[in-house]
This record gives C-alpha cells, sequence and structure tokens, in this order.
C-alpha cells in the first residue's frame, strides 16, 4: 500500500476510530490504531509480538485491533468503504453489469458471479468440544464469497462453523435464501438470448437452474468437457481473489486466536481492504502475476497467486443426487452454446 492509498483509508475511517484525550492519559490516534491493525492483518503475528513494533499493550491491541476492523466494515452511514467498495448488487442493471463484464473478459455470458468457500482457521473458545471441528482436522469458521470478473468480492458471509464443510454451507446464506425466494432483481431470460442467468461454482456445491457446477468426471463427453473448461475459466476469478487475499493477509495462515465476533470483524475488513487495494493500489497490492494467465496456442495455464489448501482449505465435495430437471436443461444450454454458437477458437486445445 503507498503512502496516498494508506491516508485515504485513514481519512475514511477516522470520524470512526478516533478518541478523545483524558487528563490523566492521551489517547492512542487513529494514525497508530490503523497502522497496528495492518500489521496486524498483514503479518499474521500475535498481539504479543506486535506489542514491541506498536509500542501498545497486548490489552490494548487486543481491544484497538478489533474496533478498527469494525469501522473498516462498518455499517455506518459516513463510513463509505464497505458501501462503496463491497457493494451488493440490488438492480437489475447492477447485475448486468457485472454479466457484461464475465463475458467480455472470460467469455461466460450471464454469469453474475463467481462463488467459493474457505475454512478460516481459529482458536476455538472454551468448552467448544468439535463444533468447529472440519474435516480437515482443525477448527474453522467458513467464509462463503461470490467474486465479480474483476477478482473483487461482491458478497461476502462469514460464521458459519468448520463442521460444515461441504457446498451446504450456502444454503445458510441470506444470500441463498434470497436467490430461492427471487428477492435478487436478477434479469430475466429474453427472447434473443435464450441462456438463464447464473452463478457458478464448483464440485461443493449442488447445481441449479441458477447455479451451474461441473459434469462429474465419469459423465465427460466432449461437448462436456468444453462446458468444465469454460465453467472452471470464469471460476477460477474467485480462487484468485482468495489467492491473492492469503498472500496479502497472513492472519489466515495462522489460527486466529481471538474472541469469535472479533475474528469475524478481522475477517470482513479483510475483505473489504481486498477491494479497496484492488482499486486503488492495483499495481502492488494485485500485479498481473498474481492471475492465471493462459496460452492460447499450447493449451496451458499458468498458475497465478491460489489460495493455499493447507491455510484455507476449500469445501468437502458435496453429493448431488437430486438434481431437478430445470438445472439439467440450464446447463445443458450452456453446453450447447460453447460447443456452437459461443465456441472459441482456442477452447479445443484444453481439454
Amino acid at each position: 500500500m503507498d503512502k496516498e492509498t494508506y491516508l485515504d483509508l485513514l481519512e475514511r475511517i477516522t470520524p470512526l476510530i478516533k478518541k478523545q484525550d483524558t487528563v490523566m492519559r492521551s489517547a492512542i490516534t487513529p494514525h497508530e490504531r490503523l497502522a497496528a491493525t495492518l500489521r496486524f492483518l498483514i503479518t499474521g503475528g500475535s498481539l504479543e509480538d506486535l506489542k514491541f513494533s506498536t509500542c501498545m499493550s497486548a490489552q490494548s491491541l487486543g481491544r484497538v485491533i478489533p474496533e478498527t476492523c469494525r469501522a473498516i466494515f462498518s455499517e455506518a452511514i459516513f463510513s463509505v468503504l464497505k458501501h462503496e467498495y463491497l457493494k451488493f448488487p440490488r438492480s437489475t442493471e447492477e447485475w448486468q453489469k457485472i454479466s457484461t463484464d464475465f463475458e467480455q473478459k472470460w467469455n461466460f455470458p450471464n454469469c453474475l458471479g463467481s462463488v467459493d468457500g474457505k475454512h478460516v482457521a481459529i482458536t476455538p473458545p472454551a468448552g467448544s468440544g468439535s463444533y468447529f471441528y472440519n474435516y480437515k482436522g482443525f477448527n474453522s469458521l467458513v467464509l462463503m464469497a461470490i467474486a465479480n470478473a474483476n477478482y473483487e468480492f461482491i458478497y461476502i458471509n462469514f460464521g458459519v462453523n468448520g463442521r460444515n464443510s461441504d457446498g451446504g454451507v450456502l444454503q445458510q446464506t441470506d444470500f441463498f435464501e434470497k436467490l430461492c425466494s427471487k428477492e435478487l432483481n436478477i434479469p430475466e431470460e429474453t427472447q434473443d438470448n435464450q441462456l438463464p442467468y447464473v452463478f457458478i461454482g464448483d464440485e461443493a456445491f449442488a447445481l441449479r437452474e441458477d447455479f451451474l457446477k461441473p459434469y462429474n468426471q465419469r459423465t465427460l463427453t466432449h461437448d462436456r468437457r468444453i462446458f468444465n473448461y469454460r465453467l472452471s475459466r470464469a471460476r477460477r476469478v474467485v480462487e484468485n481473489a482468495f489467492g491473492i487475499l492469503v498472500a496479502r493477509f497472513r492472519i489466515f495462515r495462522t489460527a486466529i486466536n481471538l474472541k469469535l465476533e472479533n475474528i469475524e470483524a478481522v475477517v470482513m475488513a479483510c475483505c473489504v481492504l481486498h477491494n479497496f487495494l484492488c482499486r486503488k493500489s492495483a499495481s502492488s497490492y494485485a500485479p498481473p502475476e498474481c492471475f492465471d494467465s493462459e496460452d492460447f496456442q499450447s493449451g496451458t495455464t499458468t498458475p497465478g497467486l491460489e489460495t493455499n489448501e493447507e491455510a484455507m482449505p476449500s469445501l468437502n465435495i458435496s453429493a448431488n443426487r437430486n438434481i431437478s430437471d430445470k438445472a439439467k436443461i440450464s446447463r445443458e444450454k450452456f453446453t450447447t452454446y460453447f460447443n456452437g454458437a459461443g465456441r472459441v477458437y482456442w477452447q479445443e486445445n484444453f481439454i
């Protein structure tokens, strides 16, 4: 983060974190609060480690860092970070803008977002037993995210316990509730465009009319391989977004040892800062080498930053036995399109 970006961030959150001096002592300044918080998020160091570099006690840091993270992710009207940099689409026009970006950048029409979930390691509260214990053998909370075509998060949900390890976690989010009840203002199919508007994910999720996943490896034909490649190509934006998040905020490489409500504040703040820095300081925060690159002639992909599966594992693959006919037809429409009118010249090289 360059100096200009830091000062912009500091100015935005100062009204929420500035404290009054007292007769007994001077308050910790907004600059000191923000600098300590960023150091905590970026290094992943413990509060004990940070007390020397920040000249604050571990007890003060344990109070200052969550307060600052909440300010970054604040719902307050005069805090524009969340409202400006992690804005969930509310209108048909906003969804269509995302769809247009996916088609122009990833050759995937009518895509409204790439969905994924990751386990965030935590130190569990005393007496919690196996409540947070996941299939990978450690305690976690699940971070669900939807990314747009520009590697930015448009939706995040955090807090489902790690025992819920598969795509069913999505069904516990307010996003999924609104998706099922048709409250998202998603555009409708038109006669000119017979493809439905969809979200995309990997094998962890259930296939739906409005949510596509790859074909099972055991049932692949040539056309289905093409579909899986085209879906994977667009879906990788969320993987790269998570990869950048973990690389830049090393707090995700440790078991976060805070109260549960403070862990949520930390994780949410990192996601907002990710979007903020993608736009304000892209050359240093997310340079081109962070993203997957393709050689269309050889059919090879050079990976960018991908999520460290040991530090932040993906959700487990879920069984999807009761697939509706509408869901199957939706995926088949895209399969036909990618092998016909929507074919790109290089796709055969990647299967």
